[in-house]
């Protein structure tokens, strides 16, 4: 990895038309504005579809895409729907909000008129794509058909022929709900060729992808209903522990994900088979893989099935070397990058420095006035990436309104921030200049929005992952703003043409 930066932006918060950020127009437009900016990469979150509280981390599939991201305007252009019939779904609303809850109840409908006309059409390049990805596509579908004949209950709920996967059973049901079944396949081949279109166009632009792998799937999954085998459950497919954090910087009562914890034992026997199969299906997704909670692989914490917050659990001893070695030594042509942010133990520093990966510097944390953060510029390896925050964090502006004064004194007097630079601006040039290989920031961040833009708020159950740019807010301005900036610190590297 070069000396290079990027930007932080969800798909989700583009400002396409239809209530949410697609793989449409205003993708391509971003992709320009990167490439305006100098920027070589596009950081985003996780691309699967959202499930509880619509959290990008709470997926149906740890495989499948986000429904939502895929772009009507493209299919009308492919015929697959109509102008009248978008227009019929689209409703006011707050442009800079996505509103869930009208999306779940308006895209399927034209999802399934998309289907209705291109299934048949495109059955060929459908039964390829079915193919290619035999290794999950058949029980995503399966389990999402069986979600709508339950009225989306968690499959913890079903049945118990069909939550403990009776063969009779599932073959009764592939015959009974095979139109939704071909629905969900449907979509996810639409999904795949609008997204590969979009990362051709990147490629053409020198602009790389970063994405996001959560280091845990959901409980209501079809990962762990398709197979169980590789979590901690018991007789009836129930987790005898869940993930989460003990209390930190985010939550007094820690942060309690839910999530079942892996049966390392049983993925070892198997040789990780499905842990390559995970990481291989997010290499077909991105360029760079950010490995969400890195430490857990150190040691994790896992709490007794039952409890109602984080506070009760304990430290267990993860895979280490043995899964992070594999991954890397087998996927030796994608990039990591080790989320291992948190009050670090021996085991987490030393595991990452075996791995080789870079890890993560946030400048948010980095001026406690009380101790010498590790996140202070002059004490970086250069081989990490800095951030000005994630999407856990609050805005660069509303930070300086929320944190303590006395962190606040502390960054002005590291960084020399002035009020003529502007506060925001002087810690943007502060993670630009430092000597991280990899310098990202937050496009709410370059914007200089507030705290109402924030992304996600750990711990707080509802109103996240919400927030969308306005139409218009990536000005040619603020690219060559961006621009000279990377150019100023090294992170730019000429094209041949401007080299001319």
């Amino acid at each position: 990895m070069k000396r290079s930066s990027g930007i932080l932006m969800p798909i989700s918060s583009l400002p396409s038309p239809h209530g949410i950020g697609t793989f449409g127009k205003a993708a391509y437009a971003f992709a320009d504005f990167l490439h305006a900016a100098g920027q070589t990469y596009w950081q985003v979150l996780p691309l699967g579809p959202t499930g509880y509280g619509d959290s990008p981390y709470q997926s149906f599939s740890t495989f499948a895409g986000n429904p939502y991201f895929i772009d009507l305007d493209l299919l009308v252009r492919d015929k697959l729907l109509t102008k009248k019939e978008v227009a019929a779904c689209d409703a006011d609303g707050d442009p800079a909000r996505v509103d869930y809850g009208r999306l779940y109840t308006t895209r399927f409908a034209l999802l399934e008129q998309a289907k209705a006309r291109g299934w048949e059409r495109e059955r060929d390049k459908i039964s390829a794509f079915e193919k290619e990805n035999a290794d999950w596509l058949a029980d995503y579908a399966l389990f999402m058909a069986l979600k709508r004949k339950h009225k989306m209950r968690p499959w913890t709920e079903w049945p118990e022929e069909i939550r403990l996967r009776r063969p009779d059973a599932l073959e009764r049901s592939r015959t009974e709900l095979r139109e939704d079944i071909e629905l969900f396949t449907y979509i996810q081949f639409l999904f795949f060729r609008q997204w590969r279109a979009l990362k051709e166009y990147l490629e053409k632009l020198g602009i790389r992808v970063i994405g996001d792998l959560p280091i845990y799937v959901a409980p209501d999954s079809a990962d762990v209903w398709a197979e169980p085998q590789w979590f901690r459950l018991d007789e009836d497919n129930l987790p005898t522990a869940v993930a989460g954090v003990p209390p930190d910087y985010f939550s007094e009562d820690g942060q309690f994900w839910g999530n079942p914890i892996y049966d390392y034992d049983a993925l070892r026997k198997d040789g990780y088979g499905w842990w390559i199969r995970r990481v291989a299906g997010a290499a077909k997704l991105f360029d760079v893989i950010r490995i969400d909670h890195f430490r857990a692989f150190a040691s994790y914490w896992s709490v007794p099935a039952g409890e109602t917050t984080a506070k009760n659990g304990k430290w267990i001893k993860g895979p280490g070397l043995d899964l992070v070695g594999r991954l890397t030594d087998w996927f030796c042509d994608v990039s990591f990058i080790a989320e291992d942010l948190g009050v670090l133990s021996p085991d987490v520093n030393e595991l990452l420095k075996a791995s080789g990966l870079p890890g993560m510097k946030v400048l948010q944390f980095a001026f406690d006035a009380k101790t010498e953060s590790d996140y202070l510029p002059h004490r970086y390896d250069a081989h990490c990436v800095c951030y000005t925050g994630t999407h856990d964090n609050t805005t660069l502006a509303a930070w300086f309104d929320e944190a303590k004064p006395a962190d606040v004194r502390k960054a002005i007097r590291y960084l020399g921030l002035n009020e003529r630079e502007g506060f925001r601006e002087g810690v943007l040039r502060g993670g630009m200049g430092s000597t991280a290989t990899l310098f990202v920031a937050q496009m709410q961040d370059w914007l200089g929005l507030g705290g109402d833009a924030r992304m996600n708020t750990p711990g707080k159950p509802d109103g996240n992952w919400q927030w969308r740019m306005l139409p218009g807010a990536a000005t040619k301005r603020l690219a060559k703003e961006i621009l000279e900036m990377t150019k100023l610190y090294g992170r730019y590297e000429e094209e041949e043409d401007d080299a001319r």
